[in-house]
C-alpha cells in the first residue's frame, strides 16, 4: 500500500482514505479483467515499443539512442504510443506479451500532442482497444495503469493544464497517482476497460501545480480523434505549424528562464544563451511557460518574427527578434513519415 512513506503529503488524509478506496476497486476491476478471454479483455492489447535513434539525431544527447515504452493497439493494427519513444527513429518494433517481437513501421509523430504510430509489419493476432471520451474524466476517478511493468491500480488526482519546458503545452492534462515507474507510452484505462490517456511523464506535483506529489502525467485520449486522418494521411496534424523557437524553458517565481538553447535552432540564431530571461512577448510581459507559449503562438505560424524582450544577467534588458521555425525542418525526421 502507498503510504506518506512514500511521497503522499501529510496535509492530504481524505485524498489518502479516497485513494485507499479506489485502489481497491480498481483491484476488483483488475481481478475481473484478467478473467476474461484475451479476445475480450483490453489489457491485451498493451505492448511494448522499442526503437533505435542515430547518434547523431536532435533528440538522441536527451532522450537517448535506444529507447522502450509502452504501446496500445488500436483500430486498424497501428500502435499507439507517446511520441518521444520513436522520434527520429530509423527503425522500432513491437513485443508482445508472449515476448515475440515484430518489426514496426513509424506511421506518424505529433509534436502538439505527443502522440506517436506505428504499424507492425504483419497483422497482429489482437483485439484493439476501444477509444473512451477522456473528456468526461473527473478527478478522483479509479482507473488502471498497463505498461511493460504490468497493469496497475491508480487514481485521477487532478486535471489541468500542463506546460512542458520544450514549447509543449496541454490545455486539460491527466495527473494520477500513485507513479507509475514505465510511464512512457502506458496506457491509461477506464472501468469500462476503454483507453482515457496514453502515458508521457513521472511528475512531482501530480495534485496541484508545484505541490509534492508524486504521480505521472498522461496525454488525453481525446485530443486523438481529431487530428487523426492527419496523422493517416500525412504522418503529422494538418494546418499551419507553431512558430518554434528552440527553447528550453523554466518557470521560477514569475519569471521564464531559459535553461538550455537547442544547437543551430532560431533562438541560437538571434544570440540567445542559456541562464537569459524573457520578460516580454511583442512588449507584452509574460510570467509562466503558458502564458509564454499562447503569446508567441498568437503570433501566427512557422517563420514569423517574434520579439522578445530579454533580460541578460548584468547586462541589462534587450529587446531581440527571432525568425521562428518549424520543429518538423528542424528535427531529423525518418523521411517516411
Amino acid at each position: 500500500m502507498w503510504t506518506e512513506a512514500h511521497g503522499l503529503p501529510k496535509a492530504c488524509p481524505r485524498l489518502f482514505a479516497t485513494m485507499r478506496t479506489l485502489a481497491f476497486f480498481s483491484l476488483l476491476l483488475l481481478l475481473g479483467l484478467a478473467a476474461l478471454p484475451a479476445s475480450a479483455n483490453p489489457l491485451s492489447a498493451v505492448v511494448t515499443v522499442r526503437a533505435e535513434v542515430p547518434p547523431d539525431a536532435r533528440t538522441a544527447g536527451t532522450l537517448g539512442t535506444e529507447r522502450e515504452g509502452g504501446g496500445v493497439v488500436i483500430s486498424d493494427g497501428l500502435v499507439l504510443t507517446i511520441g518521444y519513444l520513436i522520434l527520429e527513429a530509423v527503425q522500432a518494433e513491437i513485443q508482445l506479451q508472449d515476448g515475440a517481437t515484430i518489426p514496426a513501421e513509424i506511421v506518424a509523430y505529433d509534436y502538439d500532442t505527443g502522440f506517436g504510430l506505428l504499424r507492425p509489419a504483419t497483422p497482429l493476432d489482437i483485439a484493439p482497444i476501444e477509444l473512451g471520451d477522456s473528456d468526461d474524466l473527473p478527478a478522483q476517478t479509479q482507473v488502471l495503469v498497463a505498461g511493460p511493468d504490468g497493469p496497475s491500480p491508480a487514481m485521477v488526482v487532478s486535471r489541468r493544464e500542463f506546460a512542458g519546458y520544450w514549447e509543449y503545452l496541454l490545455d486539460s492534462a491527466i495527473f494520477t497517482a500513485p507513479p507509475y515507474r514505465s510511464f512512457g507510452g502506458a496506457a491509461l484505462i477506464g472501468a469500462d476497460g476503454r483507453l482515457l490517456g496514453i502515458g508521457s511523464l513521472i511528475v512531482g506535483d501530480a495534485l496541484t501545480e508545484g505541490g509534492q506529489f508524486p504521480g505521472n502525467m498522461f496525454v488525453p485520449i481525446s485530443l486523438l480523434e481529431p487530428i487523426m486522418e492527419d496523422l493517416m494521411r500525412q504522418g503529422r496534424a494538418g494546418g499551419p505549424a507553431k512558430p518554434w523557437l528552440g527553447l528550453f524553458t523554466e518557470e521560477v517565481r514569475g519569471r521564464v528562464f531559459i535553461n538550455r538553447v537547442s544547437p543551430d535552432g532560431p533562438a541560437a540564431s538571434a544570440g540567445i544563451t542559456e541562464n537569459d530571461i524573457i520578460v516580454a512577448v511583442q512588449g507584452e510581459p509574460v510570467s509562466t511557460l503558458a502564458d509564454f507559449y499562447r503569446k508567441v503562438w498568437a503570433l501566427g505560424s512557422a517563420g514569423i518574427d517574434v520579439p522578445l524582450t530579454i533580460l541578460k544577467g548584468d547586462n541589462g534588458f534587450r529587446e531581440v527578434s527571432i525568425k521562428s521555425g518549424d520543429r518538423y525542418d528542424y528535427l531529423r525526421l525518418n523521411p517516411t513519415y
